[in-house]
């Protein structure tokens, strides 16, 4: 799997690639992550990458020809026609099922806009996906970027040090599309805050039974909207139903 990056600041992602589990799908080979800076590629002596906006307004946009040369090298290195990926708000939210999506893919080239946006008509040509992390304003694609890789590398084999912890995580549909549940390590007792005994009980039924109903209870106060399509997927069963009628919760008496 190869990412490559087009973005403004290839150094940011310098460290990304050296630190924490992740650095094990870089080392590994499993993923491989490029950076091309459209300065470098562009023919001005100025390295210039933005203009002001036709019609006026504030900041500057992104200009279409840089990227287009930054594409263009990247398209002649990869020898593939590899999905092109624009981090904007406009996007569709990144979610579990999407990342597990670009985990059995070949990557993608990912742009990073800066400014005030791109202009329309690379989008227009372009761009296959645009993604958003959410409802909010970032200075630039480079940290949803880290994000989306992030996320998919976690799911290449051998990556995590406990290849089947990623299927408990939460989100994951593939499970029950559930929150996850707390998780405690020593010390027993903590300022005075000690473990839920039943972890401690050794009886690895009632524990999975106390995770599926903590789980289903953080879920259904939390994010009720995620319990619900739970419930359309026919991922609760009568247990389940039973336990949230018991508990004062948005969806208690769905």
């Amino acid at each position: 799997m190869r990412f490559d990056v087009i973005t403004l600041f290839p150094e940011l992602f310098e460290p990304f690639k050296r630190v924490g589990i992740i650095r094990r799908a870089f080392e590994s080979g499993a993923v491989e992550l490029h950076c091309c800076n459209p300065r470098d590629v562009v023919n001005d002596a100025y390295r210039r990458v933005d203009d002001r906006p036709f019609g006026g307004g504030p900041g500057m946009v992104f200009m279409a020809q840089p990227l287009l040369d930054a594409l263009a090298v990247i398209r002649q290195q990869r020898q593939d026609q590899a999905p092109v990926v624009l981090f904007s708000p406009l996007g569709v939210r990144l979610d579990h099922s999407a990342v597990q999506g670009w985990s059995d893919s070949a990557g993608a080239i990912l742009i990073c806009g800066r400014y005030e946006g791109v202009d329309q008509r690379f989008i227009d040509a372009h761009v296959d996906v645009q993604i958003s992390l959410g409802d909010f304003v970032l200075s630039g694609g480079e940290i949803a970027a880290m994000a989306l890789i992030d996320a998919v590398a976690r799911l290449q084999p051998g990556v995590l040090g406990d290849q089947d912890s990623h299927h408990f995580d939460s989100f994951n549909p593939a499970l029950d599309g559930l929150l996850d549940c707390p998780h405690y390590t020593r010390p027993e007792l903590w300022q005075g805050r000690a473990v839920p005994p039943v972890l401690l009980s050794g009886n690895h039924q009632q524990i999975a039974l106390w995770r599926r109903q903590q789980r289903l209870q953080a879920t259904a106060t939390l994010r009720p909207e995620l319990l619900a399509r739970a419930r359309q997927n026919g991922a609760l069963d009568e247990q389940d139903e039973a336990f949230l009628r018991t508990t004062k919760t948005p969806l208690s008496d769905s």
